[in-house]
C-alpha cells in the first residue's frame, strides 16, 4: 500500500509526465525514460512482482480507424448501428483511453501495456491489429515502436499483457506470435519463477520483456508466461470512492508469491454513462469530471 501512495504522491508532482511538446526532454522526462536503471542498488535484487509498476489500460487505444468495420468484440446492436457513419465518430470518442503513442507512454516511464486484439475481416494479409471497439494499427508496427525503445534503453523492463483474443484461431495465433518473436527477438524472457524476475537476474540475461498470454496457446512457446501469471481484478465500477475500496482490498488480498498483480484504476462506463454523455466521450465525461471531483490524477 506504501508502494500505491508513493505512485500518487509522484503523480500529482509531476514527475511522471508526458514528453514535452517542444521536442527537448527535461531532466525528470530522462529519468523516466530510463528509471528502472536509474533505481537505487538496493532494489535491483528485489523481485519485480515487489516493486510499484505504471501502467497504462487499453494501451494501444491512442489511435483508432472511424472506417474500418466495427471490432468483433461488440455485439450484433452496435454493429448495425455501425452502419451509420455518425455512430463510428462516437465511438471513437469512448474507444480511445489514451493521447500518447507506445513510444511517448516509455518515454513518461509506462511499463505495463493492456493490449487486446483481433483479425480484421477481409483483410487480406490476416494481419493482427489491436481492437477496442474500432481497429487500431496493426500488432506488428506497434511492437517494433517499443522495440525500437528498448534497444536505446537497455535496462528498461516491459510486461505485454496480451488479455483478450478475437476472431482468431490457431492460424492467427502462430502469426501474432511470429511478430512477437520478429520485433523481440532475444529480449524475450523465458516463462520461470515470478520471485526470480529482478532487474539485476534480467539485465544480465540481457532480457527486457515479459509477454503474458491469456490463452492456452501459451504452453507451445517457452516465452509466453500463461495470464494466470498477472491478474488484473476488475472493479467495473463509475465510482471513485467504490474503485478505491476495491484497489485496496485487492491489493491486500494479492497472492504473496507466484505470480504479479494488476491494479486496475480504471472506471467503467455503463450503458447510461454512455447515454448521458454520447457526444462528450470518455475523457470528458467519465475521467476528468469524476477524478478532478475526487482530487485523484486521472490514469
Amino acid at each position: 500500500m506504501l508502494a500505491v501512495r508513493k505512485v500518487r504522491r509522484k503523480l500529482r508532482m509531476g514527475t511522471i509526465c508526458s514528453p514535452n511538446p517542444t521536442g527537448t526532454k527535461t531532466s525528470s522526462e530522462v529519468c523516466n525514460a530510463d528509471w528502472m536503471a536509474s533505481l537505487p542498488p538496493h532494489l535491483h535484487n528485489v523481485p519485480l512482482s515487489n516493486l510499484a509498476i505504471p501502467g497504462s489500460h487499453d494501451s494501444f487505444s491512442y489511435w483508432v480507424d472511424e472506417k474500418s468495420p466495427v471490432g468483433p468484440d461488440q455485439t450484433p446492436a452496435i454493429k448495425r448501428l455501425a452502419r451509420i457513419s455518425l455512430v463510428k465518430k462516437l465511438m471513437k470518442k469512448w474507444s480511445v483511453t489514451q493521447n500518447l503513442t507506445f513510444r511517448e507512454q516509455l518515454e513518461a516511464g509506462i511499463r505495463y501495456f493492456d493490449l487486446r486484439v483481433s483479425s480484421k475481416p477481409g483483410d487480406a494479409d490476416q494481419e493482427i491489429y489491436f481492437i477496442h471497439g474500432l481497429f487500431g494499427i496493426k500488432v506488428s508496427d506497434g511492437l517494433m515502436e517499443i522495440d525500437s525503445f528498448l534497444t536505446q534503453h537497455p535496462q528498461e523492463i516491459v510486461f505485454l499483457d496480451f488479455n483478450h483474443f478475437y476472431a482468431m484461431d490457431e492460424a492467427h495465433h502462430k502469426r501474432l506470435v511470429l511478430r512477437i518473436q520478429e520485433a523481440f527477438g532475444n529480449k524475450l524472457c523465458s516463462a520461470c519463477s515470478v520471485e526470480s524476475m529482478t532487474l539485476q537476474a534480467l539485465w544480465e540475461k540481457k532480457c527486457q520483456v515479459l509477454i503474458f498470454y491469456h490463452c492456452p496457446f501459451y504452453k507451445q512457446y517457452p516465452f509466453l508466461w500463461p495470464g494466470k501469471k498477472i491478474p488484473a481484478p476488475w472493479a467495473n465500477t463509475t465510482s471513485v470512492r467504490k474503485l478505491i475500496l476495491f484497489l485496496e482490498t485487492t491489493l491486500s488480498e494479492r497472492a504473496p508469491r507466484g505470480s504479479f498483480h494488476v491494479s486496475q484504476a480504471i472506471l467503467t462506463p455503463r450503458v447510461k454513462t454512455i447515454a448521458r454523455g454520447l457526444v462528450g466521450g470518455l475523457k470528458n465525461t467519465l475521467v476528468h469530471r469524476r477524478w478532478r471531483q475526487h482530487y485523484i490524477p486521472k490514469h
